[in-house]
């Protein structure tokens, strides 16, 4: 029997030993060979479905234990640096909607609009003051009512205010907990090894089931959303990054890119993309106490591809249908975008509910909003999936930003801990 299982524990190995990104890009050219030659074979679109199933499943036990295990274990007076990453999250949200704004004006478009996808049932926020108030409710959600519905925010919530009454529980308690944590985490990275198959999957339902064709009609909108968003991702972070690091920022930026940008990619879920972001803040040496918290965290307010999206898309409906932008109202956009982004939920296709909040703006009526958004659903092949991977990535690069910043400016404490 043993010589039986012999061949197939060696080939287990030698995929294993085989970098990630290697085998995500061998399941994504499979994927995309299967979708064009065989689109009837819906049984591969399981392993799609089999792997955001089981992130998404994880992730909400995960930030759970793992933000309480962190708060519970730390020292009074312990060194965080949380209020600057919420402030890179703000302003990356911010600057990410004035380069829409100013792309949109460099390159106007106007756009068709749709009924193809049926938007009767989707209601969205009636302003930013609704969206805000969404945001604070879901923070007094009940904890088993967010670990069922996935409200980060909720769960955020309670496993901080746990994690700080635990600080004065037993030894034995603690080590509960970071036992608990530890397990997810390892629950974690048996799924990731698994991407390869669940991206081969997901790319075969694209592509079997909305091939190359529908996104030529939409060819010019695609590529200004796309080239705005790469334009935040290669050149607003790079600088934000050098800022904070004073060095080479592109290594990092292509780090998080490459190991967390991919994967969000193709599951288009901030969310489901946290015990990813997890992973790779450990594989940088990040410190747990911080990123337990702003990666759940940025995975609901740090959404500067949300805000690209918001921004683009309501220009092209004023310029669709003639209406004049001028200098302070294209400001006030940014501001609106920055803020409703960071109230958007971290799931597929969320950015594209707060087109007609921006829309509004220039007296849109709510019937043809609710049109453009028709046209955000079929683009969103593409856009979210870009929007996803900007967002996700961002989190672990700005939590990498506030701490090699912190390291720099105050070099000493750093060394009092790695002799401790």
């Amino acid at each position: 029997m043993k010589k039986i299982f012999n061949p197939v524990i060696e080939v287990f190995n030698k995929w294993n030993r085989i970098s990630l990104i290697k085998r995500i890009i061998c399941g994504l050219i499979i994927g995309i060979i299967l979708g064009l030659v065989v689109p009837q074979a819906s049984a591969i679109t399981i392993l799609g479905d089999l792997f955001v199933g089981a992130l998404r499943g994880v992730a909400p036990l995960l930030v759970f234990f793992i933000v309480m295990s962190a708060l519970s274990q730390m020292v009074k007076g312990q060194k965080t640096n949380m209020t600057f990453i919420v402030v890179l999250y703000m302003l990356g949200n911010l600057l990410a909607a004035m380069s829409a704004v100013a792309v949109s004006y460099i390159f106007p478009i106007t756009i068709t609009l749709s009924k193809k996808v049926d938007t009767a049932s989707v209601t969205p926020p009636g302003g930013v003051t609704e969206v805000l108030t969404n945001l604070l409710m879901n923070l007094v959600d009940n904890p088993v009512n967010a670990l069922v519905n996935a409200n980060y925010i909720g769960i955020l919530a309670w496993a901080v205010i746990l994690g700080l009454a635990f600080r004065n529980a037993g030894s034995g308690t603690k080590r509960a907990l970071e036992n608990i944590s530890d397990a997810l985490s390892t629950v974690v990275k048996w799924i990731v090894n698994c991407a390869p198959f669940g991206i081969m999957g997901l790319i075969f339902t694209t592509i079997s089931e909305e091939g190359l064709s529908v996104l030529l009609d939409y060819g010019e909108l695609i590529l200004i959303l796309v080239g705005t968003m790469l334009f935040v991702a290669l050149v607003v972070n790079p600088i934000i990054t050098f800022i904070c690091i004073r060095k080479n920022p592109f290594p990092l930026v292509f780090t998080c890119l490459k190991d967390s940008g991919v994967t969000a990619f193709f599951t288009r879920s901030s969310a489901a993309n946290i015990p990813v972001n997890m992973e790779l803040c450990k594989k940088l040496g990040l410190n747990e106490d911080t990123y337990a918290i702003s990666i759940p965290l940025g995975a609901t307010v740090n959404m500067a591809g949300a805000a690209v999206t918001i921004s683009i898309m309501s220009l092209a409906a004023a310029n669709t249908l003639g209406i004049k932008v001028d200098f302070l109202t294209a400001i006030i956009l940014c501001v609106l975008s920055a803020l409703s982004a960071a109230g958007t939920s971290g799931v597929s296709g969320g950015s594209l509910l707060l087109i007609p909040l921006a829309c509004s703006l220039f007296g849109i009526p709510n019937d043809i909003a609710m049109q453009v958004v028709g046209v955000g659903f079929i683009v969103g092949v593409i856009q979210d999936s870009c929007e996803t991977a900007i967002n996700s990535s961002t989190d672990v690069l700005y939590t990498a930003c506030a701490e090699f910043r912190d390291r720099r400016i105050h070099p000493e404490l750093y060394i009092e801990d790695s002799e401790k």
